[in-house]
């Protein structure tokens, strides 16, 4: 009893470990139900904003990194 609790403690942590290194890798795009555009694998729910919305992050891009590199001080990583 003892062995196949064991066993299955193990199978359960390397499935663990599986989806966790996954979740990490993969990025990808989805059209949600109302029709804007969901970005999945940053968080464990999706960043969804309509086509307009990102195409105004989007313009920003030299803005967002800029704002980051000024404040890399105050800023975290993951």
């Amino acid at each position: 009893m003892a062995d196949d609790m064991q066993a299955e403690l193990e199978r359960l942590r390397a499935e663990n470990e599986s989806l966790k290194s996954r979740q990490n890798r993969e990025l990808s795009l989805r059209v949600s139900q109302k029709g804007a555009v969901s970005l999945y694998g940053i968080r464990r729910f999706p960043v969804t904003f309509y086509a307009d919305e990102w195409d105004k992050i989007l313009g920003m891009q030299d803005q967002i990194r800029a704002f980051i590199r000024e404040n890399e001080g105050e800023l975290k990583r993951k």
